[in-house]
Parts: C-alpha cells; structure tokens; sequence
C-alpha cells in the first residue's frame, strides 16, 4: 500500500495515498467561529467550499507551523448518495511516500477512544509511522457540520 508521509512535530505519520487527491501549499483561510480550534478554516477548491483541519493542532494541541513544506493534503470520501466530499488536512514536511503491505501494520496495546483516526503503527528503519484513518476524519467533520457538498438548507425549497 503506498503511503504519503508527513509530520507532526517530530512523529511521523502516514495516509493512505489512493484516497489524496492532490497537495497543495497552504493558502490563506478564512476562519469559522464556533468550531474547535484544529479546525483552520474554510477555502475555495476548484469551486467548492473546503473545511481544513490541522493535524497538527487535533493531534498535539499546536498549530502548523508556517514553513515551506507546510501543505494541505486534499482526501476525498464518497456520500451515500455516490456525491464526493473533499476534506483539507495541514500537516508539515509533507515531503515523501512510502510502499509497505498492510500486513505490516501494527497495532498498538494503547486504545484510542479519544482519536480513534489514530491507526496502527508501521516499523519502519527510521522509527514508528502512525496511521491515520481517513473514515474516521471524515465522520468527525460530518459530526461538527463541515462536510461539503451537503445540500445547502439555508435555500428555501421550490414546492
């Protein structure tokens, strides 16, 4: 399974690459009240309103930094209704890929009900690569009404 590789401080993390769409430079946000602080805000991608989230303020409680391999990795996911949803995730020194078989996934002891899109560990030669389960990202950006691509309620109906 190939991999993108990115950091958050100095761990290493990994997403599954068939689900990227494209790495883009960060660009400027425009922030949204009322949603927790990982959440770095809304942009236009290719005409459709995109929620970012940044990784490393979910996960370490600091924002990313403002450095040159600073990116935001473009996920797509599939609505029920076959619609597809686009999802930014910040990370840093979002610089290179890795092939490793999924059998070479291992899972930790540590549960993760507070992240459960923290995924298995891969053992690489240069230490521990976290997963991240996209799903999961997915679900929770549903859960706090950033899911793009949903019909927009505020249009009164046509009946």
């Amino acid at each position: 399974m190939l991999m993108l590789l990115f950091y958050i401080g100095k761990d290493s993390y990994a997403i599954e690459s068939s689900r990227v769409v494209e790495v883009i430079p960060r660009v400027p946000l425009r922030k949204i009240n009322h949603v927790p602080e990982y959440i770095a805000g809304l942009f236009n991608y290719r005409g459709k309103i995109a929620p970012v989230i940044d990784l490393c303020h979910l996960i370490q409680g600091k924002p990313s930094g403002f450095k040159l391999s600073t990116r935001i990795i473009m996920v797509s996911s599939s609505t029920n209704d076959n619609r597809l949803q686009y999802l930014g995730l910040m990370a840093e020194r979002v610089i290179k890929t890795l092939n490793k078989p999924e059998t070479e996934l291992v899972n930790s002891d540590a549960r993760m009900n507070v992240a459960p899109y923290l995924g298995g560990m891969i053992l690489d030669q240069n230490g521990m690569i976290q997963r991240i389960h996209l799903d999961q990202l997915f679900t929770d950006a549903r859960h706090l009404y950033l899911a793009v691509g949903e019909p927009n309620t505020d249009e009164p109906s046509k009946n």
